[in-house]
């Protein structure tokens, strides 16, 4: 099993919802965090004046997914969240152990 997370823009989180239910995966774990990359933030300009935001706002989304679809879901966020701009994002895959579904007991990948 593999633990996907994608370190994305929020304003692409519907679009990665999206791309999930077209490939036939549905379940996913989304979470805001703040964060940069090695830009360490962006200037951003308000009434004049140049401010430096060190902390950007992103959503973090979580799949749990067999490993022969590891793949096919990496592609599907990776074209839903591509603009090629900075600040796209980044997607992280680990190995997962094991899962258990609490109501039933059942463990690996029986339980995704």
């Amino acid at each position: 099993m593999k633990r996907i997370e994608a370190i994305i823009r929020p304003g692409k989180v519907g679009d990665v919802r999206a791309a999930l239910e077209k490939v036939g995966h549905p379940g996913l774990m989304i979470s805001g965090v703040e964060g940069h990359g090695k830009q360490k933030g962006v200037e951003q300009q308000v009434r004049g004046k140049t401010y430096k935001v060190e902390l950007l706002t992103k959503a973090k989304v979580e799949v749990i997914v067999n490993d022969k679809e590891a793949d096919k879901i990496i592609k599907a966020i990776r074209e839903a969240v591509l603009t090629g701009e900075i600040g796209d994002g980044k997607i992280f895959v680990s190995t997962m152990d094991d899962a258990i579904r609490i109501r039933t007991g059942e463990s690996g990948e029986a339980a995704i």
